[in-house]
Order: structure tokens, then sequence, then C-alpha cells
């Protein structure tokens, strides 16, 4: 089926996936995870409330009971998943794709994600080749209140912000839905409302376009940060006091000052493979030990927990914490990002006088090209450049990632869309601009 991918199940609603995929999806979920319960989450999407019907009858046909959150922030369903035991979830939500996308990120226990390599292919499987027979004995739905308990949680890290001024888009998404319990009326909101259609923006921060009205509020109002929500609330970005856009990756450097200086920890931090150099030079004074492992929560979850590591990010603005279940969560990043930045702030120092100081190279962001011929342009790439001179390093667990000594290249295939995503790093502006322009011409060659 066309909405299965390697970290959920996604894409257009009644086209790359329906109801009845729904409530297959529901009767099948509780063998493939071996539970009679199941707890269930949604976004404020327009088709959410159908999904929810299809899959929640799917669910108790199959003689497992539901337990609903109603809506609910992404990490909300991590969060009660492992706090209260469940071996199975499921939060509806396209996260941040268009309206016309939904889909279902499904978790385990302990809140484990559940990718295509651990266990949607059977679930696609049984979907395809078993019987449905429901039963007499059917499954209930129980309404389940967590928000209290969450909040709770997430205050807990709080500290007394009126030293800074921010900030904040909801992006019409569910960060709306706690935002204000967490920072009262202090921060100046926009697209604060829970809208399924996105009327301002799409809930995608990574687009340039889509950042422009948070930065508009930091620059005509002197704040001191923006931040800028996805659709369900597990990403989170940030806008420097001059309203520029800080590259994700960076904000991992940032959170060891929470981490290893206030609070005096040690241990390891995970990063994806797109990750400037910057951040492990950075950390390095805090004597942490870097990983480096694949894109995505389906991978970065399980990599954390298996290191036991203290907290961990990636380029597109997730942020693990171990004592968040080695989840990630936009709404405690955010408390944390915003924690540091009121102590800094109070020793006179700036978001971006920080950020200057972790950003050491010139680094291209991610560039996408669209093309068919993903793996026969990656391997071109990774031939030509190996041929031409031997690299420092090869990682090659997710596309390729090759390290000289000036500079390096990421290049791998999107997981979720139709793309080829290359990322270069160099010492200047110029050898920036000259890789960027050689790796280029050979991608571009395959279309």
């Amino acid at each position: 089926m066309k909405a299965f991918h390697a970290y959920d199940i996604r894409g257009i609603y009644n086209k790359d996936f329906n109801k009845e995929d729904a409530y297959k999806i529901g009767y099948f979920l509780p063998k493939l995870l071996n539970t009679n319960k199941v707890l269930v989450g949604r976004d404020v999407r327009e088709s959410s409330p159908e999904i929810y019907e299809y899959l929640t009858k799917g669910i108790t046909d199959a003689g497992a009971d539901v337990h609903s959150i109603g809506l609910s922030t992404t990490p909300m369903v991590y969060f009660a998943t492992a706090k209260f035991g469940f071996d199975a979830s499921v939060q509806i939500t396209a996260s941040h794709n268009p309206r016309e996308y939904n889909g279902m990120k499904i978790s385990k226990t302990n809140a484990l994600p559940v990718g295509y390599d651990s266990g949607l292919a059977d679930l696609e499987k049984m979907m395809t080749n078993d019987k449905i027979e429901p039963v007499e004995a059917k499954g209930k739905i129980f309404e389940m209140d967590i928000k209290d308990e969450y909040l709770s949680f997430l205050k807990s890290y709080l500290i007394d912000l009126t030293g800074i001024k921010i900030g904040i888009d909801c992006s019409n998404g569910m960060a709306a839905l706690l935002i204000k319990d967490i920072y009262g009326d202090a921060p100046m909101y926009i697209f604060d409302e829970l809208d399924g259609t996105f009327p301002n923006h799409e809930a995608n921060p990574l687009v340039p376009e889509n950042i422009v009205d948070i930065q508009k509020l930091v620059n005509e109002n002197n704040l001191d940060v923006g931040v800028i929500f996805d659709g369900d609330a597990d990403r989170v970005m940030f806008i420097d006091e001059k309203g520029q856009f800080i590259s994700p990756d960076l904000i991992i450097a940032f959170l060891g000052h929470y981490f290893f200086e206030e609070k005096g920890l040690k241990g390891k931090v995970l990063q994806d493979i797109r990750t400037s150099k910057a951040v492990g030079e950075y950390l390095s004074k805090y004597d942490s030990e870097l990983h480096i492992w694949r894109v995505g929560r389906a991978f970065a979850a399980r990599k954390l927990r298996e290191i036991d590591g203290v907290f961990g990010g990636e380029l597109a603005g997730h942020y693990y914490f171990r004592d968040f279940y080695y989840s990630d969560s936009g709404l405690l990043a955010s408390i944390l990002v915003l924690r540091i930045l009121a102590n800094f702030k109070a020793k006179g120092i700036s978001f971006s006088d920080v950020i200057s100081d972790i950003a050491k190279y010139q680094n291209s962001g991610e560039i996408n090209f669209k093309l068919e011929k993903k793996q026969e342009a990656i391997d071109a790439v990774v031939k030509h450049f190996t041929e031409k001179e031997t690299p420092d390093k090869i990682m090659d667990f997710d596309g390729y990632r090759l390290e000289y000594p000036k500079w390096w290249l990421s290049i791998r295939p999107s997981n979720t869309e139709p793309y080829l995503r290359l990322l270069v790093e160099a010492q200047s502006d110029d050898l920036l601009k000259q890789k960027v322009e050689e790796i280029s011409t050979i991608i571009k060659s395959f279309n």
C-alpha cells in the first residue's frame, strides 16, 4: 500500500489509503503487537474523525479495547504509551504534510516506534492476506484524560522566562492545544487556533515560506526568540533575535548547556547523519560521546535507548530525551531551549551570539532533487569522489556521508517523499559553492 513508509503510515487520504484501510489497520494491530488494549490519539485534520471511527471499529472488532485521549500532540501519545504501560498506540496524524494528507504513527511497549522494518511490513501483509472475522465479544472504547499529567511533566522543566521576549507560531497545529497552559499570556502568539485546514501556512517549518510570519513577528517586535512548531508538535524550530532561522542540528549543541552544564550530566548524544561537524566539536568540551545514526524517529528513538543516550536530535527538528522515554517532544525541547536562552540573556548574551559560537562552517542546508533514479545518482556521486580522493571517513547506513579534511557531504534518498537529499558543509563559502555545483551537476545528469 502506498501509504506504508519507513517511519509510519502516511499519504493523501482517500487516494493512498482510505477508511477501509484504517479499519484493517485497527483490526490487525492487536494481533501484531500482541495486546488487548490500544491507546489512540488524533490531530485536528479534517479527515482525522473518520479515520478514528474506522480505526477504532477495527480494534474493537478484533476484541481489543480502545483508550482514547482525543485531540493530542504526537508526544502526548508517546508519554501516555510509556507511562501507563500500553503495548500499542496510534496517533492519527500526517505531521507536517499538507491538509489533504493524513496517517498514523504507531508505537509499542515503552513508546518504541513501529517502523516498516519493525512491524509495519508485517501489518501490511496481514491486511493483504489474512481474513477479517469480527469477534462476538467486541472491545470497548474508554475515554482517557492525560492532559493535566502531561502538562505537569512539561512544566517541571520551566523556569522564570520573564527576562526574554518570546514569539510563538503554532502553525494552527496541535501545539495550540497546550501552548498557553505552558507559557501563559506573556509570549506573542500567531496561528494559535487549532485548524486542520492550515489556513495561514503549511505546518512544515523547514520550508522557508512557512517561517516568514514568525520572522516578521520577531523583527517587528524586537523579540529575543521565535519558536515555530510543526503540525503534530513533535518538532520545533527557532528564530534568533535578528530574525534568522537557526539550523535545527545546531540546537543539539545548544541543549548541551542544560544537560551537561546546568545539570552536570555525563553521557552520550545522538545525532543524525546530516548533522554539522560543529555540533560534535562544540559538545567536546563537555567530554560527551557523540553517536551518528540514521534519520527518522523509527531509528533514532531505538538507537538512543540502545546506547542509553542523554539526549539527541535531528536536522528535521526532532529532539529526543532519555527522561521522556527516549522519545521526541517539540514542547519539551522548546522549554529547555528557552530555559537556556533565559540564562544567557541574564548575562547579556543573545541567541545569535551563542549560535555563532557553535556554527563554525559554511553549510548548504538540505537541497532536494526530484528524480526517479535516486540510487544511480547516489552511486555516481560516491564513485566520483571516492575515486578522486580517499575520504577520511565513509558512513553508509543512511545513504552516504563522505568526510574530507576541509568539507563533507551527505547524500540520501528521502524515506517519505520522492526526493534525493544533499547536504554539503565546508570550511569556506567558496569551497562550499564549488562542491555543491560539482555534485549537483552529477545528480542532474540522471534527470
